[in-house]
């Protein structure tokens, strides 16, 4: 059986990490090969919501947290302004060249006591419908293949100014399990993230000047191999995420946050090499453990190899009022790692901070080379509420109630 020619460019995307698995082979530019790090079920790394995606895909230490932290990192929401939280997003995904593929998060939080706060989000990725013929062409019926998480998230502050939280998800990916091609089953495994928050600012009251600062790391889907029926298990994309947000409060109205994120994807290098005559590749058997935590020194070209592996994500974020936001931001991967680059820029809108609305749209650095992602636009609503009788606040919390 074959696909039609759009489903087969969404084969090569949702297939990739197998292909490289399965044959030992990787591909090769301007007579270099391409070693790129692949996983299984990477929707569990796309960036879900609008605020996020106009500042370059950075996120982990983000201030003015809200319900999407839960993917980005759930120790901030201990430091969120209103009590509960919740948000929908939604994202077109490769529009350009798959009209029914689509992805959607639906987040929300709540606090618990003076220092704690729970939480749960749904990420769905749709990858649209596959039809699929025989050799002669004939129709042979159709799939809709679809992946999904389950998170559950718990957060702690440890004092004034650090929390640290963990995240427990569920992840299911239907391929094409139920359709005509036989011997396929719904892959599924249980993951979980953990992260660290640290916030701190200097402002004096009476003008609104003042400068705050803030680091989040965060280590997400750590969790179990795959396995879609056959013999191989495949990787999900366990990733190392660190960054920083510095905010500059001109006064009482205006403020700048810039920030700056760095991904590591911990998962093997593909190290395919000539053995007995066929390639090899050499990084495919190894341990859960070594392969993850290998991953940091597996690169075959060592440690400038490695360094390529980090994408860098930076954005600027101008609020007025805390209720208008212009963002912009740029994402770079090296060329030879993926090779993707792209501007992004955005706006948001707060009514009372009860309800917002954020807006993303990425741009490509080159138009002699386009993204496969370029024009991908997101937008997200959110909702805020405060309870009745308010549990704490910042302002009344003291090193006693830790």
């Amino acid at each position: 059986m074959k696909l039609n020619f759009s489903r087969v460019f969404l084969g090569v995307c949702s297939f990739l990490p197998f292909v490289s698995s399965a044959q030992n082979t990787i591909p090769i530019l301007n007579g270099q090969q391409l070693q790129v790090p692949t996983s299984s079920v990477p929707f569990l790394n796309f960036t879900p919501d609008a605020r996020s995606g106009a500042l370059g895909e950075a996120g982990v230490a983000l201030s003015d947290p809200d319900a999407n932290s839960i993917f980005w990192n759930p120790a901030k929401l201990v430091f969120a302004k209103q009590d509960k939280g919740a948000t929908i997003s939604y994202t077109p995904w490769l529009r350009d060249l798959i009209g029914d593929m689509y992805y959607t998060n639906l987040s929300g939080y709540s606090k618990v006591g003076k220092n704690s706060v729970i939480g749960g989000s749904l990420l769905y990725f749709d990858l649209g419908t596959v039809d699929f013929t025989t050799a002669t062409g004939v129709a042979a019926g159709t799939f809709n293949s679809r992946e999904y998480a389950v998170t559950a998230s718990f957060g702690q502050r440890l004092s004034q100014n650090f929390s640290l939280a963990v995240n427990l998800k569920y992840l299911n990916s239907n391929l094409a399990a139920g359709s005509s091609l036989q011997g396929l089953k719904p892959g599924a495994t249980a993951a979980a993230d953990i992260g660290a928050y640290y916030q701190n600012e200097v402002r004096d009251d009476a003008t609104g000047k003042g400068i705050g600062w803030a680091f989040g790391a965060m280590i997400s889907n750590l969790g179990g191999r795959i396995n879609y029926g056959g013999n191989e298990r495949y990787f999900i994309p366990t990733n190392l995420r660190l960054g920083t947000n510095l905010t500059f409060h001109v006064d009482q109205y205006n403020k700048f946050n810039f920030v700056v994120d760095v991904n590591k994807l911990m998962v093997p290098t593909p190290n395919v090499q000539l053995v007995g005559g066929r390639p090899v590749n050499l990084n495919a058997n190894k341990g859960y453990f070594q392969s993850v935590f290998g991953s940091f020194a597996d690169a075959p070209g060592g440690f400038s190899e490695e360094l390529k592996e980090f994408t860098i994500s930076t954005g600027v974020e101008y609020w007025y009022n805390e209720q208008f936001a212009v963002r912009g931001g740029f994402f770079n991967e090296s060329n030879l790692k993926g090779g993707r680059k792209y501007i992004t820029t955005g706006l948001g809108l707060k009514l009372q901070q009860r309800f917002g609305v954020d807006f993303s749209y990425l741009l490509p650095v080159s138009q002699s080379s386009p993204s496969p992602l370029t024009n991908t636009f997101r937008i997200s609503l959110l909702f805020n509420f405060n309870s009745a009788n308010r549990l704490f606040s910042d302002d009344e919390t003291t090193s006693e109630d830790y």
